[in-house]
C-alpha cells in the first residue's frame, strides 16, 4: 500500500520557488482507500502511545489531524502561523526550507501535562516539526509522538528531530 501511495504524490518542480521539488498530497486525500488508510496508521500510533489529545500544524497537517482526532474521540489543537489565531498565544520562532515564520498556539489549548500526538503532511530539514514539540512543551504538554505522512529522507529531518527531542517517536509513512 505504501507504494501505491507514494507513486500517487505528484512532484511540481519549481513551487512555490525555483529550486524546490513540492510534493503534491492531493491525489492521496482524493482517493478514499489512500486517505483512510493514512488516517488509520496515525490513529494507531496516536493509540498506542496513549494520546489524550491531537495536535496538526498548518495547513496541510490538519487534513490528517482532524479524522485522527474523531476517530480517536479526541479534542485536536492547532498551531498556525503568527498572527491568525485570535486568542492570547504563546509563539516561537519556526525556521523552515523557505523563511523564517513563526509557529503560535492559544495558551489554553493543552493541558499541563496532556499526552499530545503532533501532526503534519512532511518532515524536510525537522526544524519547523522541532518548534511545533518546542511549542507544545512550552504551554506544558507532554509530546509523545509526531507523525507526517511524508519524509524528505535526504535532508535528514527526522535525525535531527530525533537529536533535539530522542523521548519522541516520529513516525513516517512515504520516504523521498
Amino acid at each position: 500500500m505504501l507504494d501505491r501511495l507514494k507513486k500517487k504524490i505528484i512532484e511540481v518542480k519549481d513551487f512555490p520557488k525555483p529550486g524546490i521539488g513540492f510534493k503534491d498530497i492531493t491525489p492521496l486525500v482524493e482517493d478514499a482507500e489512500s486517505f483512510k488508510f493514512i488516517v488509520d496508521q496515525i490513529s494507531d500510533l496516536a493509540k498506542k502511545k496513549g494520546a489524550k489529545r491531537i495536535v496538526s500544524i498548518e495547513s496541510r497537517g490538519f487534513i490528517f489531524g482532524g479524522p485522527v482526532a474523531y476517530k480517536l474521540d479526541l479534542g485536536m489543537s492547532i498551531i498556525r502561523k503568527k498572527g491568525k489565531l485570535p486568542r492570547e498565544c504563546v509563539c516561537v520562532k519556526a525556521p523552515n526550507e523557505y523563511a523564517v515564520e513563526y509557529f503560535e498556539i492559544h495558551k489554553d489549548s493543552v493541558r499541563p501535562g496532556e499526552k499530545v500526538i503532533i501532526i503534519d503532511d512532511l518532515i524536510a530539514t525537522g526544524s519547523s516539526s522541532i518548534s511545533a514539540v518546542d511549542l507544545i512543551k512550552k504551554i506544558g504538554g507532554d509530546v509523545v509522538g509526531f507523525a507526517a505522512l511524508i519524509e524528505l529522507s535526504f535532508l535528514k529531518g527526522k535525525e535531527t528531530i530525533l537529536a533535539a527531542h530522542p523521548d519522541i517517536e516520529v513516525m513516517t509513512l512515504i520516504r523521498f
